[in-house]
């Protein structure tokens, strides 16, 4: 075991905090071909906040390292791939990360040594996509001169109490072999266990359901929201008396947005089309929660000619645009969806979130984000995201006496309120 020497390439959300991980028990090297991002957290910083200052700190002066120099992970022999798996603007899988990922691990892998990928697919793309990538750019052969794994990745983004090492770890090999010897490897720094599921299709399977269930969950209590509205009946209050039963599933609605749940459902539908067969449950889901944030938009806007309130040129303050709270994540947030549609309305738009890098937001999606409370009055107030930093303020001083309140997540009371999913 200690002959193991790891390169983690990709250092986002998932490659960091892994790296981190094992770093604390083999020599590990974290690969990103972004320099400046390899250069910032040298430097003892992650601009995602995944891993602590002080927790990056200790690793690096223990010997961890992150280089952007293809040179510097040649001499490993555990390659783990953890880049982002999104989709493109028709929904369907973009796998253009991990070809580049496995052309990089081609040309440094060498006889014996193993690649095992995280990064969420749908089944048969390790081993169909990944492996026949490597195997060209290295002239080497699956099973014959390296091997293979696969270990879905279970990173939260944002939380701080299920980190990585308390997550359990599902894993898989290419042999029988292989796969105990990577499921030893992770269990060895996963201190919640692991899972040693029996192929590498089986685990790429069970993490593209997991998001595709909640996914679905969220959807139906979305419609549920939809229904109960146009009867005047507030979906909160029937979702807390129905929870006293004990087998009821506690989702709620809302915004599903983020790198998984608004993404894998996709990497699942497209699979079973390849295979003839149309899925039905899971793009319906997809629909539903994918009109939400126009769903709110339109709903803002009702109410605020119910109060009689001029429209167009309106001010609307939104609270919140990370993908979900406590988090600087701004991956597929879906309160864009939300700001896309008021303005076809004309309206005069402000988004705040502490959270947010307004750089980061701009470039991906051509909008601004302040970052710190306006000194204005608003016409409608939109709370997006229930970020903790949100708790302390005095939301009356933000609208005008004739303005309208609408709370996506459900968390204020709903006599403070004009509306809510």
């Amino acid at each position: 075991m200690n002959s193991v020497k790891i390169a983690v390439i990709g250092l986002g959300y998932v490659g960091l905090p892994l790296a981190r991980l094992f770093s604390t028990k083999y020599q590990t090297v974290g690969f990103d071909m972004n320099k400046a991002r390899v250069d910032a957290l040298m430097a003892g910083h992650d601009s995602t906040l995944e891993v602590s200052d002080e927790l990056l700190q200790s690793a690096i002066k223990n010997g961890f390292k992150c280089t952007a120099d293809i040179e510097d992970i040649r001499d490993c022999n555990f390659y783990v791939v953890a880049v982002p798996t999104p989709v493109d603007e028709h929904h369907n899988p973009d796998l253009t990360p991990l070809y580049g990922a496995s052309t990089t691990v081609g040309k440094v892998i060498s006889k014996g040594d193993v690649v095992v990928y995280e990064s969420t697919v749908y089944p048969g793309v390790t081993e169909e996509e990944c492996i026949p990538v490597v195997e060209r750019v290295s002239g080497l052969k699956l099973n014959m001169d390296f091997f293979a794994g696969y270990s879905p990745e279970r990173i939260n983004p944002g939380d701080k109490l299920h980190t990585v090492e308390k997550i359990k770890k599902v894993t898989s090999g290419s042999t029988i072999e292989i796969g105990k010897k990577i499921d030893e490897v992770y269990a060895s720094v996963i201190s919640a266990g692991t899972h040693l599921a029996p192929t590498i299709k089986v685990a790429e399977a069970a993490k593209v359901i997991e998001n595709s269930q909640r996914d679905i969950n969220i959807a139906f209590v979305n419609e549920l929201s939809k229904i109960f509205t146009r009867m005047d009946i507030d979906t909160q209050d029937v979702l807390a008396a129905a929870a006293t039963k004990w087998n009821f599933l506690p989702f709620k609605p809302g915004l599903v947005g983020g790198h998984c749940i608004g993404v894998d459902p996709y990497y699942l539908a497209q699979c079973a089309q390849n295979y003839g067969y149309n899925p039905e449950i899971i793009l319906a889901g997809r629909r539903m929660n994918d009109s939400m944030g126009e769903y709110v938009a339109n709903q803002v806007v009702k109410l605020m000619l119910k109060k009689g309130i001029q429209v167009l040129g309106s001010n609307i303050l939104i609270m919140g645009f990370t993908f979900k709270e406590n988090c600087p994540d701004v991956r597929n947030t879906k309160v864009i969806d939300i700001f896309n549609a008021l303005q076809e309305y004309n309206l005069n738009i402000t988004v705040f979130d502490p959270w947010a890098n307004p750089q980061i937001v701009d470039k991906e999606y051509g909008i601004s984000v302040v970052n710190e409370l306006p000194d204005s009055k608003f016409d409608s107030v939109i709370l997006a995201v229930c970020h903790d930093a949100f708790q302390d303020i005095q939301v009356n001083t933000l609208r005008k006496d004739n303005s309208v309140l609408y709370d996506v997540k459900g968390i204020w009371d709903k006599h403070f309120v004009d509306g809510r999913l």
